[in-house]
């Protein structure tokens, strides 16, 4: 139902997090607009950033410093605030709840009106470490057919440089595996 109600935009919307949280990781962070400086691309919503507010970013600073390179690869959990106010009425926003790599709760006293300051806390984000799915496929005697087709879709995606290269060493590594498993046999027999 939620997939319904999603707004067409070229960007993360408070209408996004109408349904609850969303736990995201940063793809790349570039520069944007005057109006909207920021822009902070997410894996899971590709062509569609979410784009901080000024406050927001300040947080980010606070945890993750003020070099945005180092960002790619960590993870936040962004939430729709609906007392965000934009020129005196309640618009609604999107804030940040977590972030990882943080070792323990993060606050920092953002401006809520014209001199007047709040403080606003950010939990620590406990991230499961990434899967090797391509190392356990090597591992599994190798699906040397499902390793080609997954290296020919991501060359046709445009994948990375590095990424091909793991799907190759996946593939050679499944390979070796399986010709040594059927060397093996042919020499019992």
């Amino acid at each position: 139902m939620s997939e319904t109600t999603a707004p067409r935009s070229d960007q993360q919307n408070f209408d996004d997090y109408l349904g609850g949280p969303k736990t995201v990781t940063v793809s790349e962070v570039k520069a944007g607009s005057t109006e909207q400086p920021v822009e902070i691309h997410l894996v899971e919503f590709p062509g569609r950033p979410f784009k901080p507010s000024k406050s927001m970013r300040r947080v980010l600073v606070a945890a993750w410093g003020t070099d945005s390179s180092v960002y790619a690869g960590r993870s936040m959990t962004l939430y729709g605030d609906p007392d965000v106010r934009f020129a005196g009425q309640a618009v609604g926003g999107i804030r940040i709840s977590h972030l990882s790599h943080l070792d323990k709760p993060l606050t920092v006293a953002l401006t809520v009106t014209r001199g007047k300051r709040a403080p606003f806390t950010v939990e620590p984000l406990k991230v499961a470490p990434a899967r090797d799915w391509l190392g356990e496929l090597a591992d599994t005697e190798g699906d040397l057919d499902l390793i080609a087709a997954l290296g020919k879709a991501a060359r046709a995606a445009g994948a990375q440089p590095e990424a091909l290269a793991v799907i190759r060493k996946a593939y050679e590594d499944a390979k070796r595996a399986a010709t040594h498993v059927s060397g093996e046999g042919a020499d019992r027999g």
